[in-house]
């Protein structure tokens, strides 16, 4: 009857295992963020949650988080310090405001631009887009998530929050990450992108 035990135990954890890496469910996006995690010589996990990771959980994707946006740029914001989860600020400037629609409301959120990444090959056309909704501190981490984008040559871009993804210091507190400001403040539930992270 042990034996019987320790084999049930062992075949569920292999299946639970399967599902979270394999699930058919996950985008081609989420099996990237995965396999990021899971290469040790880049995850941002510390070294006793690489061992025991098994996947993040995201929300399945939904279409109707992705949204087109019109931008309106704010040429002449001034650079200043965003507080981060350290006692290092990070050095932004306020690019310009996103405005679109979703279930029927209107959102507008802010756009910064890195000045650390300015001059990097790759980052052109970057903006960061920290965001607060009515998820954080349930399904998602209290702090908020983030969003990459690339700007287009036009005045519109494309928000996909199905690519919503944590904050490096959710992983490890040693990391400084930028605080979301207030105004970027969602009064919506995202169920979209990645969920909490819960440490083993």
């Amino acid at each position: 009857m042990r034996i019987l035990l320790v084999i049930v135990i062992i075949f569920c954890f292999s299946c639970r295992e399967q599902k979270r890496y394999e699930n058919d469910n996950l985008t081609e996006h989420q099996k990237q963020v995965n396999n990021f995690f899971k290469d040790a010589s880049v995850s941002p996990l510390k070294a006793k949650d690489l061992k025991n990771f098994q996947g993040l959980d995201f929300f399945q994707f939904d279409s109707k988080y992705v949204v087109k946006a019109k931008i309106e740029e704010t040429p002449m914001s001034l650079p200043f310090k965003m507080k981060t989860t350290t006692d290092t600020p990070a050095d932004f400037r306020k690019f310009g405001h996103l405005f679109f629609m979703m279930d029927n409301k209107e959102f507008i959120l802010s756009v910064y631009e890195n000045l650390e990444y300015r001059d990097l090959d790759g980052y052109e056309n970057y903006v960061f887009l920290p965001f607060l909704d009515m998820t954080n501190g349930d399904e998602t981490y209290g702090g908020g998530r983030y969003l990459d984008l690339y700007l287009n040559d036009n005045d519109s871009i494309t928000v996909d929050f199905n690519k919503a993804y944590n904050p490096q210091c959710v992983y490890d507190e040693n990391f400084s990450c930028p605080l979301v400001p207030r105004e970027n403040f969602l009064n919506a539930r995202i169920m979209a992108g990645v969920k909490n992270f819960v440490k083993n």
